[in-house]
């Protein structure tokens, strides 16, 4: 009798083991059956809501089911990037992560970082740009890094608020030249497009922020991009180098932005969101809108993505330290 039990048990576990096999195409095959909710971490009107919006838009027309998306703002990124780790782990809580999840947790401000989430695929990166005035005596990045190594703390940088994105780039643009963080003091700004208006007013010296950030001020000749942080050149800008093209430093930096779920979302709803991903970064009604507000286009997979993440979220850690920002490991 005993052994007949033992028969039963183990040709239930076996026929257990083939449903679960069976269910998790059959999980993704039935996926979505209600709308998804698509949280943005910043407020409406934005870059990011931009792009979440699109990335929406498409999503529907993918599943076949609403995806609306949801503005959580507040805590400088942190209340929306709490709402997306905090969502229930069944794909219908999807949010747009952005760069700052790899910046928050140095400063003290939350302990999200990028291993909170299931990531599914970066979607944009948007990696900056050293603009200064259109008079400017430097015409290119080298002479302008000449000028900064010969009278360290006289130029004066801005673009963002202290420790944002574009004051880390500049930090760690110093920091592959060799130079201290405050080589370059930095005035916060709210803001790029402030920024460039009080670099044309002579305010300031240089500007670290996106180059499409730049794009007004740079269309109308009231300002110039010397190089841009990145591994290859902006096809919208061809005629500004990359860092390395210029002054020989393999240095790249930017603000992207991705789409993560819950942690512990099952694999195969986060292997039809990646697919899905795909198909819309790769679509001409995406590449357009992008395009025509100079976000730039970058993608990677799940797998990418987090590799994307870790590797930018030990240079924050660098930047953030070098700049006496870092409160927390």
């Amino acid at each position: 009798m005993a052994e007949l039990t033992r028969r039963h048990l183990m040709a239930g576990a076996a026929g257990a083991g083939l449903v679960s096999q069976l269910s998790a195409p059959a999980i993704a095959q039935a996926f979505p059956a209600r709308p998804i909710q698509l949280i943005v971490p910043w407020g409406a009107g934005g870059g990011t809501d931009a792009t979440a919006r699109i990335v929406g838009a498409l999503l529907e027309k993918e599943f076949g089911q609403p995806v609306n998306v949801v503005n959580r703002t507040g805590g400088s990124g942190v209340v929306g990037h709490q709402a997306i780790s905090g969502g229930a782990p069944d794909g219908y809580t999807i949010g747009m992560i952005t760069v700052e999840i790899t910046m928050m947790h140095w400063q003290g401000l939350t302990q999200l970082n990028p291993d909170s989430y299931t990531p599914l695929a970066l979607m944009n990166e948007d990696p900056p740009g050293v603009q200064v005035i259109n008079t400017s005596p430097y015409a290119d990045v080298k002479a302008l890094a000449a000028a900064i190594k010969a009278n360290p703390g006289k130029l004066k940088a801005s673009g963002t608020g202290q420790g944002g994105i574009w004051h880390l780039a500049l930090v760690g643009w110093l920091g592959a030249m060799g130079l201290p963080a405050n080589a370059v003091p930095w005035v916060p700004s709210n803001g790029a497009a402030p920024a460039m208006q009080d670099l044309a007013a002579g305010g300031i010296d240089l500007v670290t922020c996106s180059v499409p950030e730049a794009k007004a001020m740079l269309d109308a000749g009231r300002a110039r991009s010397l190089a841009i942080m990145a591994g290859e050149r902006n096809p919208q800008f061809p005629n500004v180098p990359t860092l390395k093209e210029a002054m020989g430093i393999d240095y790249s930096v930017g603000a992207w932005r991705g789409i993560a779920a819950p942690k512990g979302l099952p694999g195969p709803i986060a292997e039809r969101y990646t697919a899905a991903l795909k198909k819309i970064n790769e679509s001409k009604e995406f590449r357009d809108f992008m395009s025509a507000r100079g976000f730039g286009i970058k993608w990677a997979d799940a797998g990418g993505f987090a590799k994307f993440m870790a590797d930018g979220n030990a240079a924050m850690g660098v930047a953030m330290k070098a700049a006496g920002l870092a409160k927390s490991a």
